[in-house]
């Protein structure tokens, strides 16, 4: 699973919050890595030109599941760190519920079978 940080001009992407940023994200998607190939985070302030605010940072993460379209989570916050723990956590659960339900899927197809070929003695 490939991680990429991203952040908006308002937020220093400095190493150590590249490092716990994709620590967290990994671990809460951990049990679900064999099915993701790709993961990108967007941090954001969108308040920062007011210095201040609650809820004003943003956390948007969107992951690529083997063979689907990317799916994503946003999660706003006061601080940055709940906003990414809040979007990991929220994309461990859309991530859980959409193998499940494919899971489930695939479990209950209820195509019709082939019709039998007949073969008759006409062209004998």
């Amino acid at each position: 699973m490939q991680t990429q940080i991203h952040t908006d001009h308002n937020i220093e992407g400095h190493e150590a919050l590249i490092a716990q940023v994709t620590g967290v994200v990994e671990n809460a998607l951990n049990r679900f890595s064999e099915h993701i190939t790709h993961v990108e985070v967007h941090l954001s302030d969108e308040n920062s030109d007011k210095k201040g605010g609650i809820n004003d940072m943003r956390c948007m993460i969107e992951a690529r599941l083997e063979g689907r379209h990317s799916i994503a989570v946003t999660d706003h916050a006061t601080t940055l760190d709940q906003a990414v723990e809040g979007a990991a956590d929220k994309l461990a659960n859309l991530i859980e519920s959409t193998l499940e339900r494919q899971h489930d899927q695939g479990l209950r197809r209820t195509d019709p079978p082939l019709p039998e070929a007949k073969f008759t003695d006409t062209h004998l």
